[in-house]
């Protein structure tokens, strides 16, 4: 009886042990799990976010080539513009004074300072307004017409009747004006001349306007193609 006891006494205590070993290695396969689905979610976000770092650098690139494009497509052409208008206008002016002087110093600065001018000026007063927002189509191509006239139109007209009027007296190549009336002498002698820069000055106002618009058009095509694929 004594012996019977104790079997039933060890058969309780043997069924606990079991239960014990067998339940820390569920709880060591669920820890495993979960452990192994974390580490793979995460190397998954991880080339994740590097593919759509490395497609938001390639849209930024071609955006700045774009922006690129723009600039140059805008500026660069109404400056070139410009330099034409100033190298006409030094010709014109130099037939007028009959100056055979300095040809090169007058033509390569009649060549440059329009372009810069005009460069810069558009620059701040069209470009940089356009990427601030604060712009219309209609105040954009306004704008550019300005800038087209003064500094393709008016800017190297004076500059040419300055330097070659100065090189005529110099050079004594026009007769001397009378003393307090030199600059009305000279209009009067280059009249003809003056309203021959009407030709430029007609096609540099229908330049600007045409410039103006489509450099507007294009930057909102790029804005807009940016936005969408942002």
């Amino acid at each position: 009886m004594a012996a019977l006891r104790r079997g039933a006494g060890a058969d309780p205590g043997g069924k606990g042990a079991v239960p014990q070993g067998a339940g820390e290695t569920p709880e060591n396969i669920k820890m495993a799990a979960c452990t192994d689905g974390q580490h793979s979610l995460s190397v998954g976000d991880a080339n994740l976010r590097r593919s759509m770092v490395i497609e938001m650098i390639e849209k930024k690139f071609e955006y700045l080539r774009k922006e690129k494009i723009l600039n140059i497509y805008g500026t660069m052409m109404i400056g070139t513009a410009a330099s034409f208008s100033g190298l006409l206008a030094n010709f014109i002016f130099r037939h007028c004074f009959r100056v055979n002087h300095d040809a090169l110093k007058t033509y390569a600065s009649l060549i440059t300072l329009p372009f810069l001018s005009t460069v810069v000026a558009y620059k701040l007063l069209v470009t940089d307004a356009l990427y601030s927002g604060n712009i219309s189509q209609e105040n954009c191509a306004l704008r550019s017409t300005l800038v087209s006239i003064a500094g393709g139109v008016l800017y190297p007209t004076a500059l040419a009747f300055s330097k070659n009027g100065r090189l005529a007296v110099k050079y004594h190549t026009v007769p001397l004006p009378p003393k307090g009336r030199v600059l009305l002498y000279w209009v009067m002698l280059c009249q003809t001349e003056i309203k021959g820069m009407l030709i430029p000055l007609a096609f540099q106002a229908a330049f600007g306007i045409y410039n103006g618009i489509q450099h507007y058009a294009i930057f909102e095509s790029t804005l807009e193609k940016t936005v969408h694929e942002d």
